[in-house]
């Protein structure tokens, strides 16, 4: 029995009835890959067409017809192989994996089992953590293979009948198998965000889980802390960070409520129901020898060569890591700012757009807390995707340079950035048009502010003359003061003016 190298920190551990427990993860990716074609044909792979619009006669697995490599595909996956810092196989070949489905019309699937393209790999992946200090750790890789997609079984459409659409037949995936490295349901998410962040940054898989375009089946098992690896049981399919982390927290009580009363892990497959928040059982699980492998005798294998990896390496892009780092050396922000404005490639776009437009120079620190604060806050809740926001890079970065002239207060700006969010598509608003047409501009002149000040001393005497015994006493008085102004007054100066009327 193998027994991993690695033990969870005790904080990690699952109380039982008699003992602790320690949850063992591995993970298998499945990536569609970023082709305009299938695998082994010239099908379209568009998502949302109308079902069995995109299926050529090799999709539909009709007689006589044989499959052609699509050799972006190979170029893609050697480029994701390299962004996994993996070995690149310069000999690999394709099998045929059988097993018998309605939506797997050839009764096989085509895969790659004893020599896949890409071999052993480490990713680092950084787990969340409630105080925000999580602690790295490596991920192996245990190899990367190609494999064609199956079409889908439709169950909806009557309450006697399937239906089978046949569009995702034949689509490239790459299945991107970890080795049992996890040991908490924090770092299973992270990992999959991890090899998302990799493959988008990539462009080999534009990591769209809603649509199925990248998605994970959870190996989940349980074992006394530092034993041998108890039986697995594989979550299929599960297609968010939030649903793989509630998945693995109820497989693995499940396994130990089962253990603990006597009973016996039966390795299979289940589906998380993540309406009741539940694994159930799907099927029994199948090894290797239930798919009789044996190579696909329509395909010759795959050989590349050294110079074919090194031009692919090349041209690879800067990836999370490495920009992550950048962000920290250029821009001069925290190492935690910079993971999050990297860990997607879309965000790391916009933040650089933000810093690196624009007349003005803008504060790199305050540019990144107004992008993880308030826009991603905004568009959580909205549910919005950050290439659908209403506010871009060039709106924010408009919010920035009013602030930083102090044409508007901070406070102010948070105000004129829901205008705009709310108003987005619809009205396109910049942040000086909001500003202009409210009139919220920041009253700077000294003058005013000290009408302000003196009028609200005069107000307030009793509370004045116990300033002197009670400086905080000053919060209340700047509060009056920029409730007098409508909120525009200049704090700084309203702080300045009051300190030296108040003698403090």
């Amino acid at each position: 029995m193998f027994t991993a190298k690695r033990v969870a920190d005790k904080k990690d551990w699952l109380s039982g009835r008699d003992h602790d427990w320690e949850i063992i993860l591995g993970l298998e990716i499945h990536a569609q890959v970023a082709s305009n074609s299938k695998l082994f044909s010239g099908a379209a792979t568009e998502f949302g067409a109308e079902p069995n619009t995109q299926v050529s006669l090799v999709d539909a697995a009709m007689p006589g017809m044989l499959p052609v490599v699509n050799a972006f595909c190979i170029e893609q996956a050697v480029r994701t192989g390299l962004g996994l810092n993996a070995q690149i196989n310069l000999y690999s070949r394709f099998d045929r994996k059988n097993y018998f489905y309605p939506d797997l019309p050839q009764g096989y699937q085509i895969s790659q089992f004893e020599f896949p393209i890409v071999g052993e790999g480490e990713i680092e992946i950084t787990p969340e953590s409630k105080n925000g200090d999580g602690e790295p750790c490596i991920v192996g890789i245990e190899r990367l293979h190609l494999e064609q997609d199956a079409g889908k079984s439709i169950h909806d459409l009557s309450p006697d009948e399937t239906y089978v659409d046949l569009n995702r037949s034949g689509v490239c995936l790459m299945e991107i198998v970890s080795k049992p490295d996890m040991r908490t349901p924090e770092e299973a998410s992270a990992y999959v965000e991890k090899i998302r962040g990799i493959v988008r940054a990539l462009g080999t898989c534009d990591g769209d889980m809603e649509k199925g375009n990248l998605r994970a089946d959870v190996n989940v098992s349980v074992r006394k802390p530092g034993g041998e690896l108890g039986t697995r049981c594989e979550i299929k399919n599960v297609n968010s960070m939030r649903f793989i982390r509630q998945a693995i927290n109820y497989e693995a009580r499940r396994q130990i409520d089962i253990l603990e009363a006597g009973g016996e892990i039966h390795q299979e497959t289940r589906l998380f129901d993540n309406k009741k928040g539940e694994t159930r059982s799907m099927r029994s699980k199948e090894d290797a020898h239930d798919y009789r492998y044996f190579p696909d005798p329509d395909l010759l294998p795959i050989k590349i060569t050294d110079k074919y990896i090194d031009d692919i390496r090349a041209d690879m892009p800067e990836l999370p890591d490495a920009r992550a780092a950048r962000f920290v050396e250029q821009y001069g922000i925290p190492a935690y700012d910079a993971a999050i404005l990297t860990d997607d490639k879309a965000k790391g776009d916009f933040y650089e757009r933000l810093v690196s437009t624009g007349a003005k120079s803008r504060d790199a620190k305050i540019a990144a807390n107004w992008m993880m604060g308030d826009l991603f806050g905004a568009l959580n809740k909205a549910s919005i995707d950050l290439d659908d926001s209403p506010v871009n890079s060039d709106g924010l970065g408009g919010l920035l340079d009013l602030i930083g002239d102090k044409t508007i207060s901070g406070k102010i700006a948070k105000d004129v950035f829901e205008k705009m969010f709310e108003g987005g598509a619809k009205t396109k608003e910049s942040a000086g048009e909001i500003v202009e047409r409210d009139g919220l501009k920041q009253v700077t002149d000294t003058g005013a502010i000290e009408k302000m000040v003196q009028d609200v001393i005069d107000a307030n005497a009793d509370q004045a003359a116990k300033v002197a015994d009670n400086p905080r006493l000053i919060g209340f008085f700047v509060g009056q003061v920029m409730k007098a102004s409508g909120g525009k007054a200049n704090p700084q100066a309203v702080n300045e003016i009051l300190r030296k009327k108040l003698g403090l």
